[in-house]
């Protein structure tokens, strides 16, 4: 008689049998169907950044904001509302579901504006979410179990690549209508205006409110009017996706422009903000999801329905980031140093555009490139072909997503000399 002591087998008599070894036999993979999926776009130019050992390589891929020595930058506003919410000794108990009271007022006020009748009256419901995709989310899954009129959600063209997983997997039908004009590099207000004019009646389309991600081409307040007017007239839904509030021109309220028109005319939006961009609270995921409605009872109920959803999605918000948000705008002194350091980083991107169409100048170009001086926020579409891409990849090691965007936020007073030379030994 064989027994099993310690993983070996032993005879009747004692001794170690290796013949009679019996090991455990495997169980077939429960995911043998499951393929392999394409990299991340982004993140694969940061990989291949990483493996280049040019000393003067660029990584102009991701959207995230650098000083002009290109290492990341933690607000001074950040560190002292750190520093106050510490000398609290607060608990770390969980949040409500919808987030911190404070939080979601002060976004609110921020969006709107303070003095906004939305607010006055009480018509909206604000609830803190995981920064902007986690609000988009909570959107796309509202709009999906309660506009039943439309699940058509038209995007920009192109759009944040983000957006159309996010709607697709929350239930949505996606569909797009013309943005961005490839000749000029700039607003296509005739094709964007044609297309909106065909839209099905109560459906929803989307809205970069400022710095439009990745094109960096806002419609002028005078095209935003056609367009709100137009929405109106074809009784569409509009959803604002607000991530760059402060951190497109410096100015909070000129950056809220849209959104804030669209309810003077009447309409009834919803509204994504996201805090990483323009606080810096990347790893914080600070972001709010705003519903104005038709009055206070409405919001009521929309708020219960809200809460409904967020519950098996994550059960409530994190606690830190809000903090630090609330902190920050509900803070006299704090609030001001903010928007002054939200302006010194938007006045930087803006420098960095200027300093690189005059280096270009400077190298001889003969192209038009006042396109990157008249696009906004954080990305430029330089209109470089996917050729001239990897061109400028393999040969100045200078690193970027194959459409041309690139991320201003990686240009310094160091390199964007160096940036320049390349984009003119590949455009020549």
């Amino acid at each position: 008689m064989a027994l099993l002591k310690s993983g070996k087998i032993i005879s009747s008599v004692g001794a170690y049998c290796p013949s009679l070894a019996v090991f455990p036999i495997r169980a077939s993979s429960w995911w043998s169907n499951v393929e392999m999926g394409p990299p991340d776009p982004i993140l694969g130019v940061t990989e291949a950044f990483k493996r280049d050992t040019n000393p003067k390589k660029m990584n102009l891929g991701v959207g995230a904001y650098r000083d002009d020595q290109g290492k990341p930058y933690v607000l001074s506003c950040v560190r002292k509302a750190e520093t106050q919410i510490a000398a609290k000794n607060l608990d770390k108990e969980y949040l409500p579901i919808g987030g911190l009271g404070e939080f979601a007022k002060a976004s609110a006020e921020l969006a709107l504006g303070p003095t906004n009748e939305v607010l006055k009256s009480g018509r909206y419901v604000t609830v803190q979410t995981i920064s902007g995709t986690g609000s988009l989310r909570v959107g796309g899954n509202f709009l999906s179990r309660f506009h039943t009129a439309s699940r058509d959600v038209y995007l920009p063209k192109p759009s944040w690549g983000n957006h159309t997983p996010i709607f697709r997997d929350a239930g949505m039908q996606l569909k797009a209508y013309r943005y961005y004009d490839p000749k000029t590099c700039g607003f296509d207000a005739t094709g964007a205006l044609d297309d909106i004019s065909k839209i099905p009646e109560k459906s929803i389309i989307l809205f970069h409110a400022c710095a439009h991600n990745p094109t960096g081409v806002d419609p002028r307040p005078e095209q935003w009017k056609e367009i709100s007017a137009l929405v109106k007239k074809r009784n569409l839904f509009p959803f604002f996706d607000m991530a760059y509030q402060g951190f497109a021109s410096g100015d909070i309220d000129r950056d809220a422009w849209a959104v804030r028109h669209f309810l003077e005319e009447g309409h009834n939006i919803v509204l994504s903000q996201s805090y990483a961009k323009n606080m810096g609270l990347y790893g914080e995921r600070v972001g709010a999801f705003t519903v104005v409605c038709s009055d206070a009872e409405e919001a009521k109920r929309v708020e219960s329905q809200l809460k409904i959803l967020i519950r098996p999605m994550y059960s409530n918000p994190p606690v830190n980031g809000a903090r630090i948000a609330a902190t920050i705008m509900n803070t006299p002194d704090l609030r001001k140093e903010w928007l002054e350091e939200v302006k010194g980083m938007a006045n930087r991107i803006i420098s960095m555009r200027e300093q690189l169409v005059s280096n270009l100048k400077k190298e001889g170009s003969t192209h038009n490139w006042q396109h990157v001086t008249d696009q906004i926020g954080m990305f430029c579409f330089t209109g470089l072909k996917p050729e001239q891409v990897e061109h400028l990849t393999k040969e100045f090691s200078v690193y970027m997503t194959k459409d041309g965007r690139i991320s201003m936020a990686g240009v310094t007073s160091a390199n964007v000399g160096y940036l320049a030379h390349g984009i003119h030994q590949v455009t020549k």
